[in-house]
């Protein structure tokens, strides 16, 4: 799965899409984590409140990758070439 992250309300789903599809409880990530269920159903629910080391320790205990690139130009249409 790829996603375009713009806004930290957008990652918040997404982190919880990628738990749930490799069948991990909060639990079970928190563990692997070395932090409480508690504490993970917090960053879960809001990530803008998670520092960026904790987000990326997250990314890693998911097997996800974080990869930064420059976004894509949109296309210009010359005026009346539409």
């Amino acid at each position: 799965m790829e996603y375009a992250v713009r806004t930290v309300d957008q990652l918040a789903p997404i982190l919880k899409a990628f738990r749930k599809t490799r069948g991990l409880t909060q639990a079970e990530l928190a563990q692997r984590l070395g932090i409480t269920q508690q504490a993970l159903s917090q960053l879960e629910a809001s990530p803008c409140s998670a520092s960026f080391e904790r987000l990326l320790a997250l990314f890693c205990a998911l097997d996800v990758e974080l990869l930064v690139r420059e976004k894509e130009k949109p296309h210009k249409i010359p005026p009346g070439e539409w």
